[in-house]
Parts: C-alpha cells; sequence; structure tokens
C-alpha cells in the first residue's frame, strides 16, 4: 500500500506539470515508484493511472518505460489469471497514449531478452499487442514488421523441436503454440500485402513483401526442416508442424511467389549476394530452406494446386536433386578421421551389422542429432518421389552428367555405410535400388562405374558388383544385343569389378563383400556365356593377372597370417595363469578392443573360416574355367587358348 500511496502522490505532481517540464529523475522516481506498485501486487491502482485522461500527458512522455516492469509482473501470474488480465490492459493502454515506435521497441526489447525456458511465457502474451502496435505506424512500417518477425523467429530458434506425437502433444515448451500464433501474427500483414495487387507502384508495399518472404522461408528452414512432418496421429490436423506447414505455403502463395519458379531457380540464387543495399537474396532464399519447400511440394503436397505440371520427370529429377544432396549433406556428418579409415567401417554387409562394429555405431549415434535423423529422412523421401514419377529404364544418361546427381550418390553411399539408424540405412540401401532401375541401359552402365569409382566401401561395390550380374543376366535371357552389357563395351566394367584394390595386399577381410560379389560373377559368367557375348573369355587372360592370381597370393598371405596369430594365441593361453587375463590383437593394422584369449581365437577362426569361403569359390572357378577351355571350341573361347 505503501507505494500505491507514494504513486498517487507522485502523480499530483506530475500532472501540474507539461511535456516540457518533466526532467530525467522524475522518469526515474515514476519508475521506480511503479515497480514497487507492481511488486506490491497494486496493479489495479496502476491501471487506473494509466486509463485516467489527467495522465495522459504524462504517460505519453514516459509510460513505454513501464513495459518491461509490467511484462515481468506477468510471467508471475497465472495463465488466464486476473492478474495477467490487467498485465495486458496496462499494456494496451500504453499503446493507446505512448508514441507506437517507443511501445513497439519495448516490445522487442522483452521478446529479445527472453530466456529460452521462459520463451513462451513472454511471446504469447506479447504477440498481439505487438501486432496492435505495427498496425498503427501507418504506410511506413514494413522494417518495423520485418524486425518485429526475425526478432520472433531469431527468439524461438532456440527452442527444441518435438521429436515424437507425445512430445508435440505435450509441446513441453510451446513452440507449436507460437509457430500457430505467429501465423495469426502475421496475417494482417500478408493481407496488406495481398490485397495491393500493383505492387510494383508502393515501395514500401514492395519492401513489406520482401520481409514477409524472409519470414517464411526462415520458418522452412526452422522449424519446418527439423520437425518430425511424417508423424501423422489419427486426425492430420492433430501434426501442428504440419498445419504451420500448409500456412506458411500458403502465405507464399498468398504474397504472389512463384513455386516453380522458387523450386528451380532460388537454390542457385541463394549462393548470390546483392551489393545494392537491400535484402541480400541468400538471406531470404537460403538452400535449406527452397529444400524444404521442395519436399513440401512433392512428397506432402502442400502447393502443389498452385503447382503447374509443366515439367517432365527427367527435369524434376534433376533439379530435385540438388535440393536432396542439401538435405542428405546437412544432416550426416561425419568426421574426416572415421571417413578416412575404412577399418572402422562394416564389411559384412551394408544393414545388418555385427557386434564388433557395435562402438563405432554407438559414438555415431551422438554425432548425429534428431534434428538430423529428420533431415535426412526427409532428403530420402524426397529422393524417393523424385524417381518414382519415372518410368523404370527411362531416365536417360545424361542425367549422370548433373553434379548435383553425383552428389546424391554418393551421399547414399555415405548414408549407407556410416550412419547409425538401421531404418535410415535400409531406407538409403532402398533409395539405390529405385535410382538403379530408373535409368536406360546405358545410364545404368554409367553409374555402375560411377559407383564403384566413388564408393569407397566394399559392402557398397559388392551390391553393385550383384546389380551388373543381373545386368547381364536380363540381357542374355532377352536375347537381345546390347553394346553396353555385351561384348567390347562391358569389358572395361567387368575388369573395374574383377580387380583387387591394392592387389595381392589387400585386406582381403575388409573387402570380403566385394571379392565374393566379384567371384559370384565371374562364376555366373564361366556357367552362362557358352558363346562368349559378355567377351569375358576373350579377356580371361587380364582378369586372371589382375584379379585371379593377385587372390591366390592374398589367400596364402592372409591364412599364413592368421594361422601364425592362432599359434601365438594358443601358446599364450595355455602359459596364462588367468583365462580371463586380457591380450591386445590387431587387425588390418588397427588395434581391437582388449579381449581374453577365447575372444581372441574366435576372432581368428572366424577370418580363417572367409578365407576357406573364398578360396572354394575361387577354386570351384578355377575348375570351371579348365573344364570350359578344354571342351569349347578355338573359335568360341578367342585368345582364352593362350591362358
Amino acid at each position: 500500500m505503501a507505494a500505491a500511496a507514494d504513486l498517487q502522490v507522485l502523480i499530483q505532481q506530475f500532472q501540474k506539470l507539461s511535456e516540457d517540464e518533466f526532467k530525467e529523475e522524475d522518469t526515474n522516481v515514476f519508475l521506480v515508484t511503479c515497480q514497487k506498485c507492481l511488486e506490491e501486487e497494486e496493479l489495479e491502482v496502476l491501471l487506473d493511472i494509466i486509463k485516467d485522461e489527467k495522465n495522459q500527458t504524462l504517460i505519453r512522455h514516459m509510460g513505454w518505460n513501464l513495459i518491461g516492469p509490467i511484462t515481468k509482473c506477468m510471467q508471475s501470474c497465472e495463465l488466464g489469471s486476473e492478474k495477467e488480465s490487467d498485465c495486458l490492459q496496462m499494456i494496451d493502454g500504453l499503446i493507446q497514449s505512448c508514441n507506437p515506435k517507443e511501445i513497439l521497441l519495448g516490445i522487442l526489447e522483452q521478446i529479445d531478452e527472453a530466456a529460452w525456458d521462459n520463451m513462451s511465457r513472454i511471446i504469447l502474451p506479447l504477440l498481439q499487442p505487438l501486432q496492435i502496435v505495427l498496425l498503427k505506424l501507418g504506410n511506413k512500417k514494413s522494417y518495423s514488421v520485418g524486425l518485429s518477425l526475425s526478432t520472433l523467429h531469431s527468439q524461438l530458434s532456440s527452442l527444441p523441436v518435438p521429436y515424437t506425437t507425445e512430445q508435440m502433444q505435450e509441446d513441453k515448451h510451446s513452440l507449436c503454440q507460437c509457430c500457430l500464433a505467429l501465423v495469426q501474427f502475421a496475417q494482417p500483414f500478408i493481407d496488406i500485402v495481398s490485397q495491393n495487387v500493383d505492387i510494383s507502384k508502393e515501395p514500401d508495399i514492395q519492401e513489406m513483401r520482401k520481409e514477409l518472404l524472409t519470414f517464411c522461408f526462415s520458418c522452412l528452414k526452422f522449424p519446418l526442416l527439423s520437425a518430425q512432418l511424417n508423424l501423422l496421429p489419427e486426425d492430420e490436423d492433430d501434426n501442428l508442424f504440419l498445419v504451420f506447414a500448409k500456412e506458411i505455403m500458403g502465405f507464399l502463395v498468398s504474397l504472389g511467389e512463384s513455386l516453380p519458379r522458387t523450386f528451380v531457380q532460388r537454390s542457385h540464387s541463394a549462393q548470390t549476394v546483392d551489393t545494392e543495399g537491400s535484402v541480400p537474396e541468400k538471406e531470404t532464399y537460403t538452400a535449406e530452406s527452397v529444400a524444404c519447400l521442395s519436399y513440401l511440394l512433392f512428397v506432402h503436397h502442400i502447393g502443389m494446386d498452385s503447382f503447374p505440371f509443366v515439367f517432365g520427370p527427367s527435369f524434376l529429377v534433376k533439379s530435385n536433386m540438388e535440393h536432396v544432396d542439401v538435405l542428405l549433406k546437412s544432416s550426416l556428418y561425419v568426421p574426416s578421421w572415421l571417413a578416412s579409415n575404412h577399418s572402422f567401417l562394416p564389411t559384412a554387409g551394408l544393414v545388418d551389422q555385427d557386434s564388433k562394429h557395435s562402438l563405432c555405431f554407438c559414438f555415431l549415434f551422438f554425432l548425429i542429432k534428431r534434428t538430423e535423423e529428420s533431415m535426412l529422412s526427409k532428403g530420402l523421401d524426397l529422393l524417393e518421389h523424385s524417381f518414382l514419377r519415372v518410368d523404370n529404364e527411362s531416365l536417360p544418361e545424361d542425367v549422370l552428367d548433373v553434379l548435383a546427381v553425383n552428389q546424391v550418390l554418393q551421399d547414399l553411399v555415405k548414408v549407407m555405410t556410416l550412419c547409425p539408424i538401421e531404418h535410415l540405412r535400409k531406407k538409403s540401401l532402398a533409395m539405390l535400388q529405385l535410382v538403379i532401375d530408373k535409368f536406360c541401359v546405358e545410364g545404368k552402365y554409367k553409374l555402375f562405374r560411377c559407383l564403384l569409382k566413388i564408393s569407397g566401401h566394399a559392402g557398397v561395390e559388392g551390391y553393385i558388383i550383384h546389380n551388373i550380374k543381373n545386368q547381364i543376366d536380363a540381357i542374355l535371357k532377352s536375347n537381345l544385343q546390347n553394346k553396353w552389357f555385351l561384348g567390347t563395351r562391358l569389358a572395361p566394367l567387368l575388369h573395374l569389378a574383377l580387380s583387387l584394390p591394392e592387389g595381392a595386399e589387400t585386406d582381403l577381410l575388409q573387402t570380403s563383400d566385394r571379392i565374393m560379389a566379384s567371384l559370384n560373377l565371374l562364376r555366373y559368367l564361366v556357367i552362362k556365356d557358352n558363346d562368349d557375348e559378355t567377351g569375358v573369355w576373350r579377356e580371361l587372360a587380364k582378369i586372371e593377372q589382375d584379379f585371379l592370381k593377385p587372390l591366390h597370393t592374398g589367400l596364402n598371405m592372409s591364412r599364413a597370417h592368421y594361422e601364425a596369430e592362432m599359434r601365438r594365441t594358443s601358446e599364450k593361453k595355455k602359459g596364462s595363469h588367468s583365462e580371463k587375463s586380457l591380450c591386445t590383437v590387431t587387425a588390418g593394422g588397427n588395434t581391437l578392443p582388449d579381449m581374453t584369449p577365447e575372444m581372441q581365437l574366435q576372432v581368428l577362426q572366424s577370418a580363417l573360416f572367409t578365407f576357406d569361403l573364398m578360396e572354394s569359390i575361387l577354386a570351384r572357378v578355377e575348375e570351371l574355367i579348365e573344364v570350359k577351355l578344354k571342351s569349347a571350341p578355338e573359335e568360341k573361347i578367342g585368345s582364352s587358348k593362350d591362358v
């Protein structure tokens, strides 16, 4: 009550002063007394003073300073309480009396200083007052609208994005609620632009349109790029981020943004900077935001009503690959030391990893956050929907000349081999097969050569070699002459597939997937190709020189090394006083985790079993070759008679 009485005394003194007579100390005393009044919860007293017509000169001069104390008081109130209502009425009274620009700065200051754990408690109540202030600014409000939207978005960007349906429904930090409130906040300004058809004659409308576009594309980058838009509850509208996405895409259409032009061109212009003093293009059309726009268009079909289908499937693939590349690259961070050291990577297939690689994958799991998982999933979904529009075996080979397509292929390889999330590894493998299926025969040929050169992973190479075998099999069964997978054109691809990366010194365990696929390919060709349609018999001498002989030597060297390791380990086991004593073993130049001698013997025995399997298939292939060479006429085996 003391603060309320002091405030009444001050008001009586100040009512006698004109605006020019107020001094700085008067403002300070008034502000301190009002703060005490708020602390003592004498809200009605202060509210009456703000509303009183006799006090308007005073309020107009120094009232905007009360925005901060009133906002602080409002934070301590319960939502929907009478005290909160009084605080909002006070702010409304200040808006009616004070300079709009001063009130605007006061509100934005409170939003800008809000702590992330209390963000929504400040933003949500202040959105409507902020909107009212902006609408009071008249025709010159575009800069203020842009400043307000960027401040709001910047603050919300510090909040975590809900990951699951349960988290979205709980909305712990009220991010979903704030996003939907932002839509209502921006709607009047969207209407101002959309209702002015001829914006070229209104510079302020033009500028406001640019600010609103910047806001919309910022929302595409956050939170929509990180949000799980595929989470569909019973009612699709329960996914609040999907509702928000529809609103933002609707805003773009209302602002006259051409979605087809943005989809095709804006990712390129995102790299340019406007040097004429206006907002740079890169601040509006970032690569990530345009990639999200493409995802919403082609995966969720949001905005498709404003996207005329004048583009062919091939063109859409070429254009979308840049956006897919952005999504995949932004979401999969791989340390350089790990990417270059393949001994840490799985060698026993692409999807199911054995236990010896679990530590590597657990480590990588912490490198890829949930946000990045969402982006990776979006990239794979956009890739899938882009290629599903294409008929099988119809995509021309020139698509592979597009830089972004080659980058996406490399991205897929990284996801298949490095991503710790199993369902995404499986999805990326399925997407690789989808890409393969869509290309014409010449495209498949070039694609196989490209992947064998860039993958650097035995599992991927083995998968590609298996696809080469299937393609040759399809050609031979169809009885159609095809220059790409028969005869001399096939020879370079065969030599690429039937070779050891480092000759006899190749790590056979590390490359076992590739070697087994190569042996199976050669065995198939020797059995099926009696008329040398593929040219395998003409190339047999080179295949033996580059593949079979080095493989023999490598197997002998590897077997001798691992058998010696087994003997040493057995001796250590016999001389050990404790069955649980640990020892250290190296494989492929890398130190494996400490293990007991029994565990080490199991690992070494597994390696020897792999060598036995390779050796048995190799022996079978050489046996088949020998039988064919003895039985086949010279004119059918060509130069193979010199082998």
